[in-house]
């Protein structure tokens, strides 16, 4: 009996061993893919070593399939499966053997005017399958699903009838057209993720470990010290910051919410609604300039305008949801009746903490100079990191081991948190090269065009509605490339301008985020405030209002994307401000005391006025706002 147990033990102990073995390979696999591609893709920018825009492409899905497949396992059941991880090592050299074929193959298809063999169509649908299953494994089961739906339907669209109806195509034909083409899956959004993206995302790390967090939270400190609200008002300004460079609302939530939401716990906000003010602003990030998120640069690459054109439209909407998101941080701390409180800090003055700071205002600013003075976007990230590496060494006045170590997390760091990113474009390729050769893209425009009757509010609701059933779950750049390419034409073809339409969608796309009953920001915040996920989630829906009413605004308000003289963006500016303190009086329900309906629903009237563009709303907006607080001010005076 003795025996068979010593057995048992000695299997159990080898198990484990094993396991524990297999798991360090993973993990140094991963680290060392993760550098050569961050190392390759700042060389390539450097022009040190260049590499041909197929070869970029075919190379960065490759390895960041790679890196997915060695990071999560098939099903989460299965994490420590010795068989599961062996599958895992096949098919990640299934993805090396596919790509590097492709890598070798691609020139001699283009030469020869798309002349495919067997080998490359089966390559072809290797990737695919490589693609739908890291979509599963890393974004969810609903993007695999949809892209699977859009990949299958040339299979049977020759049996649907009316708009559905298409010429059906082959699997051979379908994996041929997507994988060998620039319309498929090594299309735009995969090589804005192998050309902005990685690097803004590299660029941001090496922010972060060189200590830019620690620098932007005492900024945002020391601006909100013994103001009311000061917790939820170093999370708006501390968010903003590290949302600019990081542009993932849930990795904002992660990174920035164990900081800030215990202490907006500890100054009276409770669990959810401390979990929702930092699901909003988190999510606010992501539409901030210079790095509105990796969805930004997709949109610029696919309407054909420079990348500052998108980051000037996308200022005033950005400051504006922020100052929504002031004044409603605000009225909840007075709703809730939360004193001031005030923060012992390690007593650096404001001076002190910017001197130390400039070393990453420094490199911040000259990312900005670089883009407005002609620079393309990943160029100026480049030598804007190299700027921020010169001057920590005239910081520290050395190059020490812990500099280096630095360098190599950073790099590591931003090319996996391109990962999700990278495949969710792979995968958004599936849908454009579907939609592109079966026309089906220019039927779903037909048919918002025929439901909408031509009438661009009716178009923009729908165009709505869709946007928010199909960003459910999906991170931002899934959910943009989708609508992008599903709707977006739509707006355009009934007068809506391109920008505009694409902001319209973008703006849906990131606040997907915080849209229940899947809101992914908010999950996370629950998680960290220790509150229940749809209180959470509902609750930032509230919060969050704002950015539900700009994106209508746009097509009224041109002047909020700059695309008007500068009076009437100032006069725009002023209003919209109004705007926004009017809806968030009618999101929390509180100003001096509690607000009934009635006012309520006035206020929100009188905020939509406002924002949108023109004499007569404004003079209406006004008239209203004044004629509240002169009423308020009756009420209070006769109740005191």
């Amino acid at each position: 009996m003795q025996e068979r147990l010593n057995t048992l033990t000695k299997s159990k102990i080898n198990f484990f061993s094993m396991l524990k073995k297999i798991n360090f390979l993973k993990s140094f696999l991963i680290m060392w893919i993760a550098f050569t591609l961050g190392a390759v893709h700042l060389l390539n920018v450097s022009g040190i070593f260049v590499l041909s825009t197929p070869d970029i492409r075919i190379f960065h899905l490759m390895l960041m399939l790679s890196i997915l497949f060695l990071s999560k396992p098939t099903f989460s059941k299965l994490e420590n499966n010795v068989l599961d991880n062996l599958f895992t090592f096949l098919i990640v050299l299934t993805c090396f053997l596919s790509g590097f074929h492709m890598i070798f193959s691609w020139e001699e298809i283009a030469m020869s005017g798309g002349d495919t063999t067997s080998l490359d169509i089966f390559a072809g649908v290797v990737i695919l399958f490589l693609i739908l299953e890291a979509t599963r494994r890393g974004i969810g089961l609903l993007l695999s699903i949809i892209c699977l739906i859009f990949f299958t339907y040339p299979f049977y669209s020759q049996f649907l009838g009316g708009v559905f109806y298409s010429k059906g195509y082959s699997l051979e034909r379908m994996a041929e057209f997507l994988t060998t083409t620039s319309q498929g899956v090594y299309g735009i959004p995969l090589g804005v993720s192998a050309s902005y993206i990685i690097l803004f995302s590299i660029y941001g790390s090496f922010l972060s470990h060189f200590g830019a967090g620690d620098f932007f939270f005492k900024f945002a400190m020391r601006i909100t010290k013994n103001m009311h609200a000061a917790s939820a008002k170093t999370a708006v300004i501390f968010s903003t910051l590290l949302g600019m460079i990081s542009g993932s609302a849930a990795g904002n939530v992660a990174v920035t919410g164990t900081l800030t939401i215990p202490m907006m716990k500890k100054e009276g906000y409770q669990n959810h609604q401390a979990g929702a003010i930092e699901a909003v602003v988190s999510t606010g990030g992501q539409i901030m300039p210079p790095v509105m998120g990796a969805a930004a640069f997709i949109m610029a690459e696919i309407i054909g305008k420079p990348y500052t054109e998108v980051m000037k439209a996308g200022l005033i909407p950005a400051l504006l949801f922020f100052a929504s998101t002031f004044f409603v941080v605000h009225f909840q701390a007075k709703k809730n009746r939360l004193k001031t409180k005030k923060y012992k800090d390690d007593g650096e003055s404001m001076i002190i903490v910017l001197l130390n700071g400039l070393q990453f205002i420094i490199p911040f600013f000259s990312l900005i100079g670089m883009m407005l003075y002609g620079y393309s976007p990943f160029k100026a990230s480049f030598f804007s990191i190299i700027i921020l590496l010169v001057l920590n060494i005239l910081w520290n006045k050395k190059i020490s081991f812990d500099f280096l170590i630095n360098c190599q997390k950073a790099i590591i760091e931003g090319t996996k948190n391109v990962v999700p990113i990278a495949v969710a474009c792979a995968a958004a390729g599936i849908i454009a090269g579907t939609l592109g050769i079966t026309g089906l893209g220019s039927k779903i425009s037909g048919l918002i065009l025929t439901w909408s009757l031509g009438i661009p509010i009716l178009a923009l609701f729908m165009t709505m509605i869709v946007a928010i059933i199909l960003g459910m779950g999906l991170p931002t750049t899934a959910a943009y490339l989708i609508l992008a390419t599903v709707v977006a034409p739509a707006l355009s073809e009934i007068g809506v301008p391109m920008l505009t339409a694409h902001m319209f969608v973008f703006f849906f796309g990131c606040v997907s985020t915080i849209t229940p009953p899947v809101a992914l920001a908010a999950y996370v915040a629950a998680g960290i405030a220790k509150a229940k996920i749809n209180k959470v989630g509902w609750t930032a829906f509230a919060y969050g209002t704002t950015c539900y009413i700009l994106p209508f605004i746009f097509f009224y308000s041109p002047a909020l994307l700059l695309n008007d003289s500068l009076y009437m963006i100032f006069l725009s500016v002023i209003s919209s401000l109004c705007g926004v303190f009017c809806i968030s009086l009618f999101v929390i329900g509180f100003f001096k005391r509690e607000l009934n309906l009635l006012f309520r629903l006035i206020l929100c009237f009188a905020g939509i006025l406002l924002l949108l563009q023109g004499y007569i709303t404004d003079i209406l907006g006004v008239i209203i706002l004044l004629i509240f607080l002169f009423v308020q001010y009756k009420i209070n005076k006769t109740q005191n």
